[in-house]
């Protein structure tokens, strides 16, 4: 499908007002809209119309994404001796680092520290843990992202059902390392550390950067509304 064809057929969806869920749960958003749109249901993650990813979202959802992950040659202080400072135990009795990052420091004291051309995870004693290049982050999403086409739903409950009204689509693109800096400062865009002690070494499941959904046109330079 090419731009024009989803803008012509965004537009007699958003004119059908508000229409049934085709599923329960999180993903009745995304999959009610690419019923309506004509998309089959593959194996893919996300469709793809003319390079440009197709995310369907709730107006008042809050949750979040991962918009991709990346470690390498990041890690300042290495990441078993990292876990055994500063990580906690999960139910198994693992020790591991599993922290949502923000600029405020968490019960371990560690936190993300925004600078003119990097993001860190920092401990509050100074030691620095992880460093990425802002550069290198806005070209692992834009390789990830390069666009994005994201549709919002106003949504309503009748009978225990939900009820989305599909009402705008825009067409996202391009980033920066200053856009995403200061995504960063909002605290729009967080950092998951994802690893454990695995006995000899760290089991790293991949630092990921997340978003907020809502907050996901704020990533992006331009911003094209296909909606009429």
């Amino acid at each position: 499908m090419t731009i024009k064809e989803f803008t012509e057929k965004f537009s007699k969806v958003k004119n059908l007002g508000f229409v049934p869920s085709t599923r329960k749960g999180p993903t009745g958003v995304g999959h009610t809209l690419e019923s309506l749109l004509g998309i089959a249901e593959n194996n893919q993650s996300h469709p793809d119309i003319e390079g440009a990813e197709l995310k369907a979202h709730r107006t008042k959802g809050n949750s979040m994404i991962t918009l991709f992950t990346f470690n390498r040659k990041a890690w300042i202080t290495p990441p078993l001796e990292a876990i055994k400072a500063h990580g906690s135990f999960d139910k198994d009795g693992r020790k591991g680092l599993y922290y949502t990052m923000s600029l405020t420091p968490n019960s371990a004291g560690l936190f993300i520290e925004v600078e003119e051309k990097t993001i860190s995870v920092r401990h509050i004693s100074g030691k620095v843990i992880a460093t990425w290049q802002l550069h290198i982050i806005a070209d692992r999403f834009i390789q990830k992202m390069p666009s994005l086409i994201f549709v919002s739903a106003f949504t309503e409950e009748r009978d225990g059902i939900e009820y989305f009204h599909f009402y705008r689509a825009q067409l996202l693109q391009g980033t920066s390392p200053e856009l995403l800096a200061n995504q960063f400062r909002e605290e729009n865009v967080l950092v998951d550390l994802r690893l454990h002690d695995n006995g000899t070494r760290a089991r790293n499941h991949g630092t990921g950067f997340r978003a907020y959904e809502n907050k996901l046109p704020s990533l992006f330079k331009n911003i094209t509304d296909l909606t009429d």
